[in-house]
């Protein structure tokens, strides 16, 4: 699973969630990427899960790269704990993902087949998604 081997500080604030993303816009590494529509937190499980059915569609051919990383900690607090007594442990990591980034990019593969394994990814994560190429 993705999580940050390191922090400056264990727990942080939930933040705003608001405005498009100034950064990642843009194909850099492959000629297929997998763009974000829609803001929200996506978890280091659905990013692995959208990550293995990638790589099982495509066969291990090809390349791809994650252009995100989940480092925000998200906390709980267990079952029927009462109100107060601070703020819960660690639970999971989560990455801030803002409509227009891009999330994941492939390349060596022909086009039907990079477009068909970037929607089934996409079909694993929790936003709306949309497949753009070079």
């Amino acid at each position: 699973m993705l999580m940050p081997k390191k922090t400056k500080h264990r727990k942080s604030h939930k933040g705003k969630r608001g405005g498009k993303a100034s950064r990642k816009v843009e194909l850099s590494f492959g000629s297929f990427g997998l763009k974000a529509l829609e803001a929200h937190w996506v978890t280091a499980r659905q990013i692995e899960a959208a990550r293995r059915v990638m790589t099982r569609y495509t066969k291990k051919g090809g390349k791809i790269w994650i252009r995100i990383f989940p480092d925000k900690p998200v906390t709980k607090k267990g079952g029927e704990i009462p109100m107060g007594k601070g703020k819960g442990a660690v639970d999971h990591y989560v990455v801030v993902v803002k409509p227009g980034i891009i999330m994941f990019e492939m390349d060596g593969l022909l086009d039907d087949k990079a477009k068909e394994a970037l929607a089934l990814a996409a079909y694993k994560l929790p936003i709306k998604c949309k497949v753009v190429g070079k």
